[in-house]
């Protein structure tokens, strides 16, 4: 299978070579987490071993609509649920520093770094992509989020490859899957009978490689590694990137706004469980006796009408003019800012939305309105 750099020959390891992979991270004092079964949906929480994982369940998902089911023996046939590795990296709240009063005299205290560190198990590669988008948001240029930093610098990563795509995927189209290439330290693939391949990414990961019990993975491993992901790359639905920025900022007045704005319920569940939306909000939480406050960042949603609000009303006041500031971004105005579309194909935005808005068909509806 084609990677990136390589740190060390691909292993193949069993499910006890697994559980020992997460018990060498725990040694390290890090907090592991992974995907989960829970509440009728797969999340990423934290797990102690290979046992917690959702061994058995599969994803069905569809415009509006998510189930699970049990079928086969799997570890990772289930792909996305709603939550993203976002959640830790950049939590939905920040305290950035408080204030006490002491002796009459007004205190700044800096919210001190999040220096946990971590080991995310389970990995797919659009969510590597949304990582990678992120860190250009909060680490490129000439300021960056400390806080950010600190989580992201202390998390060990081991990616999964998919196997299988769900109905809402197009990863494949934007470019960013199902098989991991960068930005990994251990990627492993879900062979039969309980055995993975397993792929370094970094130093760091060739020395968690070489201190399990494995085997070299031979040519038929490599071969049957990349025969399940190719079944991942069949995929319905799609993107068609070419000139599409320019497209859609050429057809801001594109009657095909009014259609989805007729249909949008300005929930904000694309932007919740999209693993790129970066938008947040400041608040000043005072206490009662006015001894103390903090200063708290808190995400923001573009389809609530107070994200754009200023003196005498919101500069977005109606649906269509939020749905197209959110996939305008998205598609569109990202690449001005950070050389990279804001999308990774994974889907969420489609399986979570109340009445199944999906953005690969909207941004096809306008390119060949203008077309």
């Amino acid at each position: 299978m084609k990677a990136g750099k390589a740190f060390a020959d691909p292993v193949v390891i069993d499910a006890a070579g697994l559980n020992a992979l997460i018990a060498i991270l725990k040694e390290e004092g890090r907090e592991i987490t992974g995907p989960v079964k829970r509440d009728g949906a797969i999340v990423y929480e934290e797990i102690d071993s290979a046992g917690d994982l959702p061994m058995g369940w599969v994803d069905e998902q569809s415009g509006g609509r998510y189930r699970l089911k049990k079928e086969g023996n799997s570890y990772f046939s289930a792909t996305l649920g709603p939550s993203s590795w976002k959640r830790i990296l950049h939590p939905p709240r920040q305290t950035m520093w408080r204030t006490e009063v002491k002796d009459g005299t007004t205190e700044i205290i800096p919210e001190p770094h999040d220096e946990t560190l971590r080991a995310f198990i389970g990995v797919r590669a659009c969510d590597l992509a949304a990582i990678a988008i992120q860190d250009k948001v909060f680490l490129d240029g000439p300021y960056k989020d400390p806080h950010y930093q600190a989580r992201r610098d202390r998390a060990f990563l081991v990616a999964v490859n998919c196997t299988r795509a769900a109905e809402t995927c197009f990863c494949v189209s934007m470019g960013t899957g199902p098989r991991a290439t960068k930005g990994y330290d251990i990627a492993l693939t879900e062979l039969s009978g309980g055995r993975f391949l397993a792929e370094a990414g970094s130093k760091a990961g060739a020395e968690k490689l070489n201190a399990l019990t494995s085997e070299p993975a031979i040519a038929s491993d490599l071969k049957a590694a990349e025969k399940s992901v190719a079944g991942a790359e069949r995929q319905s639905r799609h993107i068609d990137r070419d000139g599409l920025p320019e497209v859609i900022k050429a057809n801001s007045d594109h009657p095909h706004w009014e259609d989805i704005a007729s249909r949008c319920l300005n929930c904000a569940n694309c932007t919740m469980v999209c693993p790129t939306c970066f938008c947040t909000t400041m608040e000043e939480l005072n206490s009662l006796d006015g001894q103390s406050s903090e200063r708290v960042s808190r995400w923001a949603w573009c389809f609530t009408t107070d994200f754009s609000h200023v003196h005498g009303g919101s500069v977005r006041g109606s649906t269509k003019a939020r749905y197209r500031q959110w996939m305008s971004h998205k598609l569109s105005n990202w690449v001005e800012q950070f050389d990279t579309m804001g999308c990774v194909g994974c889907g969420r935005c489609i399986t979570w939305c109340p009445v199944g808005i999906d953005i690969t068909a909207e941004a096809a509806a306008i390119r060949e309105g203008r077309e």
